[in-house]
């Protein structure tokens, strides 16, 4: 709003400056007429283009220099606005004594919407949210568009002891974000994550210390997981630090088994049973405990360890089937995600079969999970090739993040596709939402036409669960059963989940 005022100045007061130049041309003339100044005529008719150029340019600059720092999408300020009215607020001496902060906003997973709908619907979600997180603060403060699908929010500087209003502006924050948003007719569910740092606790009383400080919050808050919220404080700085020299480690930790999967359980709606568990790869760092994939996968494919981690995942996916068995415990199987590098391998079916039969593990036990972005319309390459030899030889194939992608149905007709797995930003809400349970009843009847399984991810309430299953949903996975953990905790896990299924306790259908 602000800008938009300097902006009508700006051009207020050059059309009211011309008009007044214009107002005098005629008066000048005839003046040097009547006084027969041939001399004056040829002054005024060589100068005054000159200075309305002068003007002109003048005039241009001032309102390119006022339009060139918004985000063109959104309208709301970039990042060069936001760190300029950051330095006024933070130099101002009207503001001494005064405290402000700076929110920076990562829309979680925005790169699925984009692939479930496309770049247009994308950014009118951006649009979106650009009004949402207006109307959750003050008409004082600023909200910049800062990258793609980041957003910052400056406070107006504030009595100090009020810096409290911050976490209560991102608490309002995350819930705008949460609401259901309508595109193309149907609704999608976003989350975000959220870094704050106040001018006190910023190593330096500047704008660029007070966002990157901010950003390095953020990264925290994404590293722990969906919709969290960190406040900046000195020894995050270190923490990042170490975290980005983690890659020259990753050698080392694949050798001596620091990275290796944490399992996530997989339940039949119907009768609370064990359907499998997920295979998650997880560092276990000696003094960073322990590190989300987040963190390291992009640096293993970078550096061309894919395979290398691929293997570890199988190895020890294979020797947890093993010693459930061993155990008693029935666990039907175990699914593995598969990278695009991974799929490129000719020889990846005789590697994944040697390993399997060297455990004496029936293929059925394994699934390969895999991403629609990594597969081709190609009928004859390498990757297409891999997924359907793993078919022939018995593995099951689960098809992920349905949902997300465009050629979803395709896939499945091309593929012996066994199940799909509805992505979590399908779930999330869906109890409470009559459309998002609609799209989800929609593929679950789609998948039972086709013959496959559906598997809902990320199911977090008992009200998600509850209507999954009365929707005809067979599996579900996610924090609301049980969050991924390592092999030792699984027997525990299942000792006790077992015991709750002879109690009849639980929220599966038969239960009920």
């Amino acid at each position: 709003m602000r800008k938009g005022r300097n902006l009508t100045t700006i051009f207020g007061t050059n059309l009211m400056r011309r008009v007044n130049l214009f107002a005098l041309l005629p008066l000048l003339v005839a003046l040097a007429y009547w006084i027969r100044a041939e001399s004056v005529i040829i002054l005024v008719s060589l100068v005054f283009p000159l200075m309305l150029a002068i003007q002109g340019v003048s005039g241009r600059g001032a309102s390119t220099t006022a339009l060139t720092h918004r985000d063109t999408l959104t309208g709301l300020d970039d990042r060069h606005a936001a760190l300029e009215k950051m330095s006024a607020f933070l130099d101002d001496p009207a503001f001494s004594g005064r405290e402000t902060a700076i929110l920076v906003v990562d829309l979680d997973s925005f790169r699925k919407i984009n692939r479930r709908f496309d770049m247009d619907a994308g950014d009118r979600l951006l649009v979106e949210v650009g009004e949402r997180l207006r109307s959750c603060v003050r008409e004082s403060d600023v909200v910049a568009r800062i990258d793609g699908d980041e957003f910052a929010i400056i406070l107006h500087p504030m009595q100090s002891g009020d810096i409290g209003i911050a976490l209560s502006i991102a608490e309002r924050i995350k819930a705008a974000i949460d609401r259901p948003f309508a595109v193309d007719h149907t609704t999608c569910h976003l989350c975000c994550s959220i870094g704050l740092c106040s001018a006190t606790r910023a190593p330096r009383r500047t704008a660029a210390s007070m966002l990157g400080s901010a950003e390095i919050a953020l990264e925290l808050a994404i590293n722990e997981g969906p919709g969290a919220i960190r406040c900046f404080s000195p020894g995050m700085a270190r923490q990042i630090q170490r975290l980005r020299h983690l890659s020259s480690q990753l050698g080392d930790a694949l050798d001596n088994g620091q990275i290796r999967p944490w399992f996530q359980p997989q339940i039949c709606t119907d009768t609370g049973e064990v359907a499998g568990f997920e295979a998650l790869a997880r560092w276990e760092h000696p003094e960073n405990g322990v590190i989300l994939p987040a963190l390291f996968l992009d640096a293993i494919e970078s550096t061309g360890q894919s395979e290398r981690l691929g293997q570890i995942i199988l190895h020890h996916s294979l020797i947890a089937l093993r010693e459930w068995d061993r155990a008693g415990f029935r666990v039907p199987g175990v699914g593995i995600n598969f990278s695009s590098t991974e799929l490129q391998n000719p020889r990846l079916v005789e590697k994944i079969k040697w390993e399997v039969d060297r455990f004496d593990i029936h293929p059925s036990r394994i699934t390969i999970e895999i991403l629609e972005n990594v597969v081709s319309d190609h009928e004859d390459d390498i990757v297409t090739r891999n997924i359907r030899s793993l078919a022939a030889q018995g593995f099951n194939l689960d098809l992920d993040d349905f949902g997300t992608g465009h050629a979803a149905i395709a896939n499945i007709r091309r593929f012996s596709v066994n199940r799909i797995k509805i992505d979590r930003s399908l779930v999330k809400g869906l109890d409470k939402d009559p459309e998002q349970q609609s799209l989800a009843g929609a593929i679950i009847r789609m998948a039972e036409s086709l013959g496959v399984d559906a598997l809902a991810e990320g199911v977090e309430t008992v009200g998600e669960h509850h209507r999954l299953a009365q929707l005809g949903c067979r599996y579900v996975q996610g924090y609301g059963i049980a969050r991924p953990m390592p092999f030792d905790d699984t027997v525990t896990w299942l000792g006790r989940h077992n015991e709750k299924l002879r109690r009849g306790n639980g929220p599966w259908r038969r239960a009920g």
